[in-house]
């Protein structure tokens, strides 16, 4: 029981230190303005994002193919952002860095909870905060769509993980949800019922 308590008491300990991990890493993005490269397509001279969340932006956002993609749930993002900050670009870095910040805690407490190894499933959620390959992601406001779809591919995750305890209508009908938005904010989150036959 004394075991318990403390793997209960240790895990918020854990979660702040994989925020401040990715904060330590990658907060300097916070600092950087727009890039040239696909930013102003998605963003800064994007007409429909800088509106902010109109009825017309979020129809766009339901029915274009711009930038030779479908992601309504990134476009209706990139539009709260200026809606909230306006055009600051270290504001919707900063949106990009808590969304990785929380895909990384996400991740951790999935592998916890799957596997009841807290300090494993912490190196692992360490490993994922901290590694260079996310660095186009959380850096590129453009590439907001694959930090936004990790996350709902995340609270998909967990939400089957519920499922698979209770096992009712109730508790399937929030993993049907993230997964939808999850694909609205990258389709190539289509994959997510194989890895979920995986896991099974």
């Amino acid at each position: 029981m004394y075991y318990s308590m403390m793997k209960s008491r240790i895990y918020p300990i854990l979660c702040a230190f994989l925020g401040i991990a990715v904060l330590i890493v990658y907060g300097q993005v916070i600092g950087h303005e727009y890039l040239l490269y696909y930013d102003k397509q998605y963003v800064y001279q994007n007409q429909m994002v800088l509106r902010g969340v109109t009825p017309e932006s979020i129809h766009w956002a339901f029915s274009t193919l711009y930038a030779s993609n479908w992601h309504p749930v990134t476009w209706l993002s990139h539009m709260l952002d200026q809606e909230i900050f306006g055009p600051n670009s270290r504001a919707q870095h900063l949106v990009n860095v808590l969304i990785h910040l929380l895909n990384s805690i996400l991740l951790f407490t999935i592998l916890r909870k799957m596997t009841g190894s807290t300090w494993r499933s912490f190196a692992v959620g360490l490993m994922f905060a901290i590694h260079p390959i996310h660095v186009e992601s959380v850096a590129w406001l453009a590439e907001r769509k694959d930090v936004l779809s990790l996350f709902f591919g995340m609270l998909t995750i967990w939400s089957y993980l519920r499922f698979t305890v209770k096992p009712r209508v109730t508790t399937y009908l929030p993993v049907l949800i993230f997964f939808a938005l999850g694909l609205m904010a990258k389709p190539v989150l289509v994959t997510l019922p194989f890895i979920l036959l995986l896991l099974d």
